[in-house]
């Protein structure tokens, strides 16, 4: 609801007033008429407003009381019946500012936790993503130096005499591709950093899927890792925000490749998405790693706890709030024979205020 100007503010206390004069006026009933005016003018106009309707009801309560009830000999009753009409005016404009009060300090300490949220959020990729340098230095400067390495063949070809032109059109053409696979790298990386207040939007969970895939190849490589996709077609899409939902898939997948590092045997890691339940869409992160004992099933999304020796044991408690901001869950079940899947499941239409 948009908020009232001043002006209209105070125009509500009067009008309500005049609304009560007129009512009280042939019922013979003002207290209950002018409480209400007030009421309602300390509830939408706060307390300036509320005292203007106080002050103006006191004036119409107590011609209508006194005109109509005192008799030539002044009763001390009706004074005192004015008196406590006044009291319970401004009882109630001061209960009404007190809420409002309250309310707005909950708001504002809801706000400020939503913020330390997001801020943490943000940390916590940052946090990430420098883990991952090394990795992402890797996968930057591997399609550049290709790039580079077609460039000069293209050069040659044209230098030729005649110049092969075909040779020299298919290295600009390599030439072109890697350079594009460098920069969406470096975008998905800036996008990662990037920071600002949650943006709902409809998400293509496969398109996410294969963003992290390709980020992450690199690191999976550094340890001899696999990654298999199995992506539905046609899947729905989510309500939610892009970047957040980048970083759920990115802890998870980071999660199974710390599980596979030191292993024996195959090292896999396998990301599936499918329609889940009416008007879902469900995800699952597999891997063959060290899994996870029975007694940490239950731990492993508490705040602080971790069993690596540098862990924040954060990833996964954020991973899990992000999920369940957007209306999923977020849980984990053995990969048998060996090693963990994470499952998470999201609403293709959720509304956080309903």
């Amino acid at each position: 609801m948009k908020a009232l100007s001043q002006l209209q503010r105070y125009g509500l206390a009067a009008i309500s007033c005049g609304v009560a004069l007129a009512v009280a006026w042939p019922i013979d009933a003002p207290a209950s008429c002018f409480l209400l005016a007030v009421a309602v003018s300390s509830l939408f106009g706060g307390l300036g407003p509320g005292l203007l309707s106080i002050g103006l009801s006191a004036l119409a309560f107590g011609y209508l009381f006194l005109r109509r009830t005192i008799p030539p000999a002044v009763e001390p009753a009706v004074f005192f019946g004015f008196a406590v009409f006044v009291l319970a005016t401004l009882l109630i404009a001061a209960l009404i500012e007190i809420k409002r009060r309250v309310e707005d300090s909950r708001n504002h300490a809801q706000e400020a936790l939503r913020q330390a949220n997001s801020d943490l959020t943000r940390v916590s990729r940052m946090t990430t993503m420098g883990e991952l340098t090394a990795s992402l230095s890797h996968e930057i400067n591997q399609p550049i130096a290709a790039a580079v390495t077609d460039a000069h063949t293209c050069l040659r070809w044209l230098m030729r005499d005649p110049p092969d032109l075909e040779e020299a059109r298919e290295a600009a053409s390599r030439t072109i591709t890697d350079t594009t696979r460098a920069a969406e790298i470096i975008s998905r990386v800036r996008q990662l950093f990037k920071k600002g207040t949650p943006q709902r939007q409809l998400v293509n969970v496969n398109e996410v899927i294969r963003e992290m895939v390709a980020l992450l190849r690199g690191e999976a490589a550094r340890y001899s890792i696999s990654i298999r996709t199995g992506l539905a077609p046609g899947l729905p899409h989510v309500l939610g925000d892009r970047v957040q939902l980048q970083q759920v898939l990115m802890n998870l997948m980071l999660n199974s490749i710390e599980a596979m590092r030191d292993v024996e045997g195959p090292r896999e890691l396998t990301i599936n998405s499918q329609p889940g339940e009416t008007g879902q869409v469900a995800v699952s992160v597999s891997d063959t790693g060290v899994g996870i004992p029975p007694q940490q099933v239950d731990q492993i999304f508490n705040a602080f706890f971790t069993t690596k020796p540098h862990g924040t044991g954060m990833g996964l408690r954020i991973s899990r709030s992000i999920v369940e901001l957007h209306g999923g869950r977020l849980w984990v079940t053995d990969n048998p024979p060996r090693g963990a899947s994470f499952h998470l499941t999201l609403p293709t239409r959720f509304d956080p205020h309903e």
